[in-house]
Formats: structure tokens, C-alpha cells, sequence
């Protein structure tokens, strides 16, 4: 049989078929709304018409879209009743649906979680993408993909579907104003007035009320009272001040190290491809501790590490690294620094951070990845029901956290092995030290 789809389309969505002059489509609000579906539909369509469609199915690890955008696809090929249309061809191990010459396909930005970002030039010649919980994605990530949409062959639409992020996601910096509402802390965005080639479209699951179970709607009404920040964000799709279950707050930004601020040593995350190496310095200055990013990159070799180190002031401070990368302090104690592993153990992670909560942050105004980092650092929280699971949220980059946070928990605060409210501290060697290291983080 030849495929003809027939789709009802909620009437706030209409506006992705009827403008045609957008490149970018925010599918963006509160939980419920049926935003899914809709991108689903769309692509379906786009699968089934006249105009060239390569597409890609996109979500930050490929392996994630087999249950999300794949499944909405094939369900609405279901629905439809052209699973076995003259044509149609889909193969499911790879999920690819062809019709014609137009195609479907999905493609992860990582094949996995903490895998190297996958080759997103050779997408060069699709023209549509929809990518699936979009506030997953880096903005690197993204603009390494939207620099490479250039074909010609057919208008390029890329859709981006997600929950309303927090004030200083990229996706809000660079694509919406925000407006003051009636609830504090929460703002509702608007598009940019020169994002030109782009449309957004916000909902709740009101606008979705056909296809939602009365007692399940009745529970988001109740999460206005029981959890009231969970509500405004993720049921309203208002945009929050902080992310759900932040991590670190009150941190100030200064523009500078003090001058009399006083250097207590460095923290170290080793990182490579896609994860950067990130190296923060701490200083001690009245009472508080002072952050300055001194790296954040991406592809260092541990020489080049050893290098850029080196060219920065007073290089023989300490340096406190990770200790699951043994080789890597050793290569490092080589080239003359002095780097010591952090203990880790059970709980050594919510310890540091406890630490690091206990004490008064300031981080310098060029310390910009840090500051990106503090803004969006938190707990996973189930985004079905608001819980906060009390461990570190994997999606949340945490590289030059961590660096902070293993220096911190070494020199700074009480009990801490450099203990800076000692005027006449002594720098201890590496040797005598350590076993006061592993006693401090691993209680």
C-alpha cells in the first residue's frame, strides 16, 4: 500500500507545519504537554512528503533514543497504520526509517555516556533534526552540529524539544529574554526579538488535557503546595533563578585575586577527549577562600598539562588530583610538581561537597567555566517526581567542581591539612602528609 498520514495536532503546535521561515523550533514548557508527540508527527511528516528530508533523531547519548524519539516514531507509524507501506523501510537495529530517499535516522551526540562526541560534521548533508531532552546538550556540542547543517538540497529545520531550564542554561542566554513573574525566583521567557529564524512554542499538559489521566493531572496541580519549585519549573515551564537541586550557593564573583590573598595550592581533574582538564587555585583571604580557573581544555597531553602548570605563579604549591588516575600524578610528580592524590572512598564525594558547603567561596570574574559549573551544579532529581536522588546529577559538568573540591577539602576549613588559620603555617611534604589526607576525606 502507498502512505498517506492523516495527523490531529494540538492547536498551539500548529505553528511548526503552518511557518515555514524557521530554522530553529523551541518545543519548550512544562512536563505533559505533548511535545514528543508532536516533533514526532512532524518528522513522520517530513518522512512521508515531497521535500528532501535527511533527518536525525538526536539525543546527548544514542543509546537513550531507542525509548524516547525512536519509540514515538514507530508509534506513530502504528497509529498510522503504515508500518508495512510500499516503500517504507525500517531497520531496527540501527534505528533507520526510509522512505524513498528520504530517511530518519538516529544518531547520538556520545554512542555513550562519558564516550568522545561522535563525528557530528558527517551530518553535513541532513537538512532536519530533532533533537530530544535538549537541555542535556553543550553549546559547543551544538554549534559543532549547527555549523555543519549546510546542505542545500532542502530547507534546514532543526527542533529542539525540552523542559524550561534554569536562567543560565546557554539555550536561555543565547535564544530568550526573561520576564519577572508573580512567583519569585521565576521568569517567563520570550525568543529574542533578533532571533529571527526562530519559533517557540511553550505548553503545559493543559494545553494536553485530551490525553492526560485526570488523577496524574490532579498530582501535578498538588505539586504547587508539596513542592512548590518542582511545580513552577517543570509542571508552569517558568524558567528558575537556580536549577532544581543546586549543589553550592552564595558564592561571590570578584574581579580579581586579592593582592595580599594568600596561595594555598591547586586542585586537578585530569581529563582529555571529551572531558577537559580543568586546574583551579586556591587562595585564603580574610576568612573566605578565593577560586581562580587557571585551565579548562580540552585534547592536553600530560606534558602540555606539566607545561601550563608550570607557567603559572608559585608552581611548586601543591596540587591535589585526582586519585583514580595513579599514572598520570606519577608522569606528573616527574616533571617536578608537586601533586598529591585525593582520597576517594564510600562517601567521599558527598564529604568534600559537605566541606566545600561550609565554607565562604569567592571565584574570580575570568574564572567563566567555573562559574558555568557552580550556576548548574546539583543533585539528580527524579524529573518525574521532583525527589532528589542525593547524588552528584552525571549530566551536570563538574570538571573544574571537582578540581575545587579536592583542593578545598585538603586546605581550606577546619581539620583541613594546610590549615590556614595557623599564621605560621608549614608546607608539608607529600610523604608525611597523606595519611592525614586519607583520615580527613574518608570518614
Amino acid at each position: 500500500m502507498d502512505a498517506e498520514v492523516h495527523f490531529e495536532v494540538q492547536e498551539s503546535h500548529v505553528p511548526l507545519w503552518e511557518r515555514t521561515n524557521w530554522r530553529y523550533a523551541f518545543l519548550m514548557g512544562g512536563r505533559g504537554n505533548g511535545r514528543s508527540g508532536t516533533a514526532s508527527r512532524y518528522s513522520v511528516s517530513r518522512l512521508f512528503g515531497e521535500e528532501y528530508t535527511r533527518g536525525a533523531l538526536m539525543r546527548a547519548v544514542h543509546s537513550d533514543i531507542r525509548t524516547s524519539s525512536w519509540a514515538e516514531i514507530n508509534d506513530r507509524l502504528s497509529e498510522q497504520g503504515i508500518v508495512g507501506a510500499n516503500g517504507l523501510h525500517i531497520t531496527e537495529n540501527e534505528m533507520l526509517a526510509e522512505y524513498g530517499a528520504n530517511s530518519l535516522r538516529a544518531h547520538g551526540f556520545k554512542a555513550s555516556s562519558g564516550s568522545h562526541t561522535a563525528r557530528l560534521k558527517s551530518l553535513a548533508n541532513y537538512n532536519f533534526i530533532w533533537i530530544e531532552e535538549a537541555e542535556e546538550i553543550g553549546e559547543q556540542e551544538f554549534t559543532t552540529l549547527d555549523d555543519s547543517l549546510r546542505t542545500v538540497k532542502g530547507s534546514i529545520k532543526v527542533i529542539l524539544t525540552l523542559n524550561t531550564p534554569a536562567k543560565s542554561h546557554w539555550i536561555i542566554k543565547r535564544f530568550f529574554d526573561l520576564h519577572p513573574t508573580a512567583v519569585p525566583g521565576f521568569y517567563c521567557p520570550t525568543l529574542k526579538s533578533e532571533a529571527k529564524d526562530a519559533i517557540y512554542i511553550p505548553g503545559t499538559f493543559r494545553d494536553n488535557s485530551a490525553n492526560i489521566d485526570p488523577n496524574t493531572a490532579a498530582r501535578y496541580e498538588s505539586y504547587k503546595h508539596t513542592k512548590p519549585d518542582y511545580f513552577w519549573q517543570m509542571i508552569e515551564g517558568l524558567c528558575p533563578e537556580t536549577v532544581i537541586g543546586k549543589i553550592y550557593s552564595g558564592w561571590n564573583e570578584i574581579d580579581d585575586v586579592p593582592h595580599e590573598a594568600r596561595l594555598l595550592g591547586r586542585g586537578l581533574d585530569f581529563g582529555f577527549d571529551p572531558d577537559p582538564a580543568a586546574v583551579v587555585a586556591i587562595y585564603w583571604h580574610n576568612g573566605g577562600v578565593v577560586l581562580d580557573e587557571e585551565l579548562y581544555q580540552t585534547q592536553l597531553t600530560n606534558p602540555h598539562l606539566a607545561a601550563t602548570i608550570k607557567g603559572q605563579p608559585d608552581y611548586s604549591a601543591p596540587i591535589v588530583a585526582d586519585s583514580a588516575e595513579p599514572k598520570s600524578i606519577a608522569e606528573m610528580s616527574g616533571y617536578g610538581l608537586n601533586v598529591i592524590p585525593c582520597a576517594k572512598g564510600k562517601d567521599s564525594v558527598n564529604f568534600g561537597i559537605k566541606h566545600v558547603q561550609g565554607l565562604r567561596v569567592s571565584y574570580t570574574k575570568r574564572s567563566k567555566n567555573l562559574k558555568s559549573e557552580y550556576e548548574n551544579y546539583a543533585w539528580l532529581v527524579d524529573k518525574k517526581t521532583g525527589e532528589n536522588r542525593g547524588i552528584e546529577d552525571p549530566k551536570c559538568s563538574n570538571h573544574a567542581m571537582s578540581a575545587a573540591r579536592y583542593g578545598l577539602t585538603m586546605f581550606a576549613g577546619e581539620n583541613s591539612m594546610y590549615d590556614p588559620h595557623q599564621k605560621d603555617r608549614q608546607r608539608v611534604r607529600v610523604s608525611v602528609t597523606r595519611q592525614k589526607l586519607v583520615k580527613n576525606q574518608s570518614r
